[in-house]
């Protein structure tokens, strides 16, 4: 049967922030996904371009994919990029052997990348949509600790989550579902191995390289922008597997690193297949397109994650003759970190059940939630 339950909780400090938007020099659009790099913490702007920033905060830089760097040294609540080219004309193409920089980053990645206990105040958004409809939302507060900032895959294929990831739930700041009987819900709770994985650059890394090795695998690089120690490259996979990748990431050539990876598994051409539901009922389902965006910033000398993002687009199930066409997303923001143990979080999430079932460990911050129009729409029942 279908239902909704709609959830408020904690309004910290949001409304205190001045709005600051950024926008696209040349168009004047939004940009979304630009992030500002304060001094003590880390924010996104929401799909309309919008971040909640204070009006005396200054000296402070915005980065988005595909523009250059702004250094902002006093409050303006208007910020615009310019993009890194205007048209195609101006890219200079250089051929990159994507194989032997993917592999170099991999095996110095603990090098490379923080790796030692860490704790982050977290943002933690998820999106759910049928049939271009908005129908679950949730936007939660939450701790994150990892012990050395990578995936182990010796633990993960152990099942030992605890040892590589741990959540604390802390305030639920927006939650709205709207149903919950769509085939797309009616699966497992069940852990994984790869919903643990997806949180993790080297994790995605390794699964790059292996549909790179895989048998008649073609690919190829190219070097599109280039300022100072910083590359812009695109990068395409076709996998001997039948898997079509294509994606572009920034890579700083002096301290050999990936700061920003963005990649789109490309799925649709997939037949449809059958597949049950927990409860028995059987339904067509094809594979959809999907997306991982990792970001990255230095700090003291250190390469932190400020963003990972995972999405879905055009997942199909057809059941009892109505088609549902599924767009899902994960957004993980980096709000802050601190140097920590490896004893992890006294108070941590059950990851065997759902996370919104575990109990919230109520604690107050300043607000960095500032939701999009479409977003607080819903939220609002229209």
């Amino acid at each position: 049967m279908k239902h909704s339950y709609l959830l408020f909780v904690f309004f910290f400090g949001i409304f205190s922030a001045q709005k600051l938007k950024v926008v696209d020099s040349e168009t004047g659009s939004p940009v979304p996904n630009a992030r500002i790099l304060l001094s003590n913490q880390i924010i996104y702007t929401n799909e309309d371009g919008f971040a909640p920033v204070n009006s005396d905060v200054a000296s402070f830089e915005i980065s988005a994919s595909g523009y250059q760097k702004e250094k902002v040294r006093a409050f303006s609540a208007l910020v615009k990029l310019k993009p890194l080219y205007k048209d195609i004309g101006e890219i200079k193409i250089v051929d990159v052997d994507i194989k032997k920089l993917f592999q170099d980053v991999s095996k110095n990645y603990h090098k490379r990348y923080y790796n030692e206990p860490s704790l982050y105040d977290v943002v933690y958004k998820e999106k759910k949509i049928d049939n271009d409809k908005l129908y679950f939302l949730v936007i939660a507060e939450t701790k994150l600790w990892s012990k050395s900032n990578e995936y182990n895959f010796r633990d993960g294929i152990r099942k030992n989550y605890d040892e590589i990831l741990q959540m604390q739930l802390n305030n639920v700041k927006y939650m709205r579902n709207m149903k919950s009987d769509s085939v797309f819900i009616a699966n497992t709770n069940d852990f994984s191995h790869e919903y643990m994985g997806n949180y993790f650059f080297n994790f995605e890394l390794n699964r790059t390289m292996t549909h790179i090795k895989n048998k008649d695998s073609k690919y190829s690089g190219r070097l599109i922008f280039e300022e100072g120690d910083e590359q812009l490259i695109s990068f395409k996979i076709k996998s001997g597997a039948g898997i079509e990748i294509k994606g572009e990431f920034k890579y700083n050539k002096t301290d050999k690193t990936i700061t920003y990876f963005e990649t789109h598994y490309l799925q649709t051409h997939y037949p449809m297949m059958k597949r049950k539901t927990t409860d028995g009922r059987e339904y067509d389902y094809q594979l959809g397109d999907a997306s991982l965006i990792f970001d990255f910033y230095k700090k003291d000398g250190m390469y932190l994650p400020a963003l990972c993002k995972l999405e879905g687009d055009k997942y199909v199930a057809v059941y009892d003759g109505e088609k549902h066409e599924r767009k899902f997303s994960r957004e993980v923001i980096y709000n802050t970190f601190a140097k920590s143990n490896d004893r992890g979080l006294s108070s941590k999430v059950d990851f065997s059940k759902n996370i919104w079932e575990n109990v919230p460990v109520k604690e107050e911050k300043d607000g960095t939630i500032l939701l999009s129009e479409e977003e607080q729409a819903f939220i609002n029942g229209k």
